[in-house]
């Protein structure tokens, strides 16, 4: 590996790095004042990702929580009234869960903290810097170097 791949791999995972950590930082802060553990807000936004109830045994294997610790979290949940939970149709041992508004009101708002954040990241770049970044992000977002292989498609 020549050296400039190397330096553009340092950079960018430092860059990565800081970055995150100042978004989260900020959605870290909310998590506190709404008193939600971070199992709780994992599993609302696993569940928040999905356009359809899931049952709590996928929640459990997307979050990488036994279904028992999954499912006593999805109970804290419901008695926050960030998810809903109800029995399956088709086989009533099935307990399958769904965002609430509430929970949804909470998801946009962790949203809205990282959009925050980032915005206070780019307002702190000179106009030049901006621009530059500006331009270079719009070439990556327009190729392919984002999307998923293939072969990391199938595994999902």
């Amino acid at each position: 590996m020549d050296s400039n791949r190397t330096s553009l791999h340092e950079r960018l995972e430092l860059f990565v790095q800081l970055l995150m950590s100042r978004v989260h930082a900020q959605g870290l802060d909310q998590l506190v004042d709404l008193d939600l553990s971070l199992s709780q807000a994992r599993t609302l936004f696993a569940v928040a990702q999905q356009a359809r109830p899931l049952p709590i045994a996928e929640v459990a294997a997307a979050i990488g929580l036994s279904p028992a610790a999954a499912g006593r979290t999805v109970d804290s949940l419901v008695r926050l009234g960030a998810l809903e939970r109800r029995e399956s149709s088709d086989d009533r041992r099935v307990k399958l869960v769904q965002v609430t508004p509430r929970g949804f009101d909470f998801v946009d708002a962790q949203f809205e903290h990282k959009r925050r954040a980032l915005r206070d990241v780019a307002d702190r770049l000179s106009p030049s810097d901006a621009e530059r970044l500006d331009e270079v992000l719009g070439h990556i977002l327009a190729g392919d170097a984002l999307a998923v292989p293939h072969h990391q498609e199938e595994q999902s």
